[in-house]
Formats: structure tokens, sequence, C-alpha cells
């Protein structure tokens, strides 16, 4: 026994340190791992590519062209408008709130004339096959609450995330590699970015996002130690699970069945993983295509590319987080930078997953945690200012994966502070996204404590007219 628990314990430390985010080996998009064997309704989409923007991109300077600002720069926020509404502590004890025009030219692309403002070079080149959504809206005024929120369903740590929702819902396309897999933008200042955004909150450790990072080991701890070969490996991985089989015929713990799941899947990625994060078999014309940075590992540009390459291998869902839109102060100077960083690569994905045949069965996703106020946090002082967090209206854009795209979807009133048509709550965001991969948003649960939860809580609608 004594053995026994050693080998056990043994196992489960380096899989934990190195595996504690894989998933459970599946083979199907319904195997045996996913709760829902039949999809509610036909799907859209088999996958999602979401680009988070961290931090809360100014829509204002983006995609809500306000002429009314520029008109009114400098002018006090009318009382009519904010109607009493609840500012953040950092500018709620202002004597002023004076408007702030964009200072960015503002144009209409494409057949549907979606305005975009001159940040966007890119982007505007892809207008038509996006869905520009203005009029999403939040409770959460603050980072943390707000990434969470969106993540979650919920502004309270705990709740599983999207990916791990559909992980559990849908299981796996592809047996070697992890359902739900996130990247970070490498050596970018702005908000922390925690786990617990990708985590699995109450439902099996199984279904946790798998972060994968720029380097020679995109995931930690997976390679074998020196000296040991694959079929030492191999032989490690065997004994374990016999072992595990041998308790779990004692204790009856299904935790057990995710231990041994978790030791074949980190056993086949130690293959997988070097083949998919292979950027040097790209040609020279796609790198050109994302960008010069897309050459340098952990750029948003590198990890838009490799984010089409995990779709084309069947990943389900997989996040890439930029922050640094955080705009307090120095915003033309600091939105200028991001949109940079963001711009060319966000549109490569869109045209590299069209022309390859993927775009109709992924759905791609580009917005941040909430908008960006009308007024200048601080003194208005020449052309250098700063916008608060806003969490009333917002933009975002969403493409591919039965997305009706060259349409604008919602409107914001003329000083983009309050939605006059079509809001999008973040449950109605929610059960959107899960009714495109073929999920009825109110079936799709989890029982816990005593009450069966959901990622759209006790609400959400699905927004029809954004539809294919």
């Amino acid at each position: 026994m004594q053995r026994r628990l050693f080998l056990e314990q043994f196992g489960m430390g380096l899989g934990s340190i190195a595996l504690a985010n894989l998933l459970a080996e599946s083979t199907q998009a319904n195997d045996s791992s996913a709760v829902l064997q039949t999809l509610h309704h036909t799907p859209r989409a088999k996958r999602v590519i979401y680009l988070f923007q961290s931090g809360g991109p100014s829509q204002i300077d983006l995609f809500d062209y306000k002429p009314v600002l520029n008109e009114r720069h400098g002018e006090q926020l009318p009382a009519a408008i904010r109607a009493g509404q609840r500012l953040t502590g950092m500018s709620g004890n202002q004597s002023s709130l004076p408007l702030v025009g964009s200072p960015f030219k503002f144009e209409q692309h494409g057949e549907a004339g979606t305005w975009m403002s001159d940040l966007l070079p890119h982007t505007a080149k892809v207008a038509d096959d996006l869905c520009v959504i203005r009029s999403l809206h939040t409770e959460a005024i603050n980072h943390g609450p707000g990434v969470t929120h969106m993540q979650t369903g919920s502004q309270f740590p705990g709740r599983p995330s999207i990916g791990a929702w559909l992980s559990y819902g849908l299981g796996s396309e592809n047996r070697n590699l992890p359902d739900y897999i996130v990247m970070t933008t490498k050596d970018k200042g702005g908000q922390p970015l925690v786990s617990r955004y990708w985590g699995n909150g109450f439902l099996p450790a199984r279904h946790q996002g798998v972060q994968f990072r720029s380097g020679p080991s995109p995931v930690l701890y997976l390679s074998s130690p020196p000296g040991i070969g694959d079929e030492s490996r191999r032989d490690m991985h065997s004994a374990l699970g016999a072992l595990h089989r041998l308790e779990r015929e004692t204790t009856a713990d299904p935790q057990i069945d995710t231990r041994i799941a978790q030791y074949e899947l980190a056993f086949r990625m130690q293959t997988s993983i070097p083949e998919a994060t292979d950027l040097a078999s790209e040609p020279d014309h796609i790198f050109e295509m994302y960008g010069e940075q897309s050459r340098q590992p952990g750029t948003f540009a590198s990890n838009c590319l490799q984010a089409r390459r995990l779709a084309e291998r069947g990943v389900r869902f997989i996040q890439l987080y930029h922050p640094g839109w955080d705009h307090h102060g120095g915003l033309p100077g600091g939105i200028r930078k991001q949109t940079q960083e963001t711009d060319q690569a966000s549109a490569a994905l869109i045209a590299d997953l069209k022309q390859r045949g993927l775009l109709d069965e992924t759905l791609v996703i580009w917005g941040g945690e909430f908008g960006r106020t009308n007024y200048c946090q601080g003194k208005l002082a020449g052309e250098n200012f700063g916008r608060d967090h806003h969490p009333r209206c917002f933009s975002m854009w969403m493409a591919g994966g039965g997305i009706r795209g060259g349409q604008t979807y919602g409107q914001t009133d003329d000083f983009s502070y309050n939605i006059v048509e079509n809001p999008m709550h973040v449950h109605d965001f929610h059960a959107t996204l899960l009714h495109l991969l073929g999920i009825d948003h109110e079936r799709l649960t989890f029982r816990y404590q005593g009450r069966a939860f959901r990622l759209t809580d006790v609400h959400g609608h699905v927004a029809e007219s954004i539809l294919a």
C-alpha cells in the first residue's frame, strides 16, 4: 500500500504540475466525455476563436461614430444623458465631466457601409465579413468583475468559463489536443490576467483552459526529463494507469478516470504539441499577411496565426488575451499603439480562415469587458486625454460561424452613453454564442450545491437577427 500510494502521489504530483489544465481523452465531437450526446439543434459553428481585448477598448474611437461629440467637444455631459447613473471612483468626484470627441477620422467601409475609424485600416478591409455589435452592456464597472462577467456569466469568481462549458458540453474534436487553449500576449502591461478567467469553476478539472506559452515549451513540464525516452514514458503511464484502475475498484472515485485520461493525453501531446506550434512550416506570404510581428513568438500576431493552426486541428475553444486597453490617460497615443499591434493580425485571421474554408464553421469574436466614457477623466487639456470605464454600452464584432456579415447590430444615443436600439446584455451574448454551436443555453446545466447552474445564469436571449 505504501508503494502504491507513493507511485500514485508521484504520478499526480507530476500530472498536477504539468497537466492539471488538461482534458480527458476523447475522440469525436460527440464523444463519451461530452454531456451533450445530441445537440439541441443544427450547429452553425464547430469552434470559437475569442480575441479578448483586456482593459476596455474605446468604442467611441473605433466603431461607434459620434460626430455630435466632436461638435460639443469640451461641453459638460448633459445631466439628462447621464440620468444619475453610477460612475467609477476614478471620475465620480470630478466637478467637471467635459465631453470629448474622437480625434480619429471615421469612414464607411464595405457594401454595408460599416463605420470604422482610421485606426483599423486592415479590419476595414474585411468589414463585410463582420457583424459589429454596438449595444453590448454589463453591470460590471471595474475590470476584475467585468472580465469575470464576460468570461463566466457572473461577476463573482468561481463559475466555469465559456470554454469550460463548451468542453463539458461538446467534448473534443481532436483526441491529441486539449479542447480549450489560452494564449496571452507576452510582455504587455495592463490589468492582470488571472487563471480563473479560463478556469473550470465547479466543473471537473479536465475542462479548464490549457495555457500555451511562447518559447520551446508551450505547455510547462510536458517534456520528458533528460534520459527518459518515449518507451519509458509509455511504460510509466501504463503502470500508473493500472494502479489507478485498482484504486478505482476500491474507492469508486470518478476523479481517477480523469487522472488516467490526463496522463494519456499528456503522452500524446508530447508529439502533437510540437507539430501544432511549429510556425516554421508557414510560408513567408502568411507571415506577411499577419504582419512582421507574427514572426515573434508570444506577440498577438503570432498568437493569431497559432490560433488558426489550432482551429485547423479541431481545438474547440481558443482564446487570446491582449491587455493594454485601459486608457484613463494618454488615450490617443495608447489606443494607436494597441491597434497597431492587433488590427492587421485580427483581419488576417478572418481572411486566412476564409481562404481555407474554415470561417463558415469557426466563430471569431473581438472585444473587451466594457467600453469607455464620452467624457474626459481628469482635466481636459489639449489633445491628450483619457476615458473612464463605461459599462452602459460598448462594441465588439463577430464573424464566421453562422454570423451574417456586413451588418451593424444595436444603436447608441448621439453621445454613445445609452443604448436606444437592440440592447445585448452579456447573457444575450453568451446565449447567442451557445446557439451558434447547437446548444440551447437553458439546457446546458450542471447541478452544484443544490442548484442547476448554466453559463447564462437565469437570463439570456439569442440575437436572432445577427444569424446568417
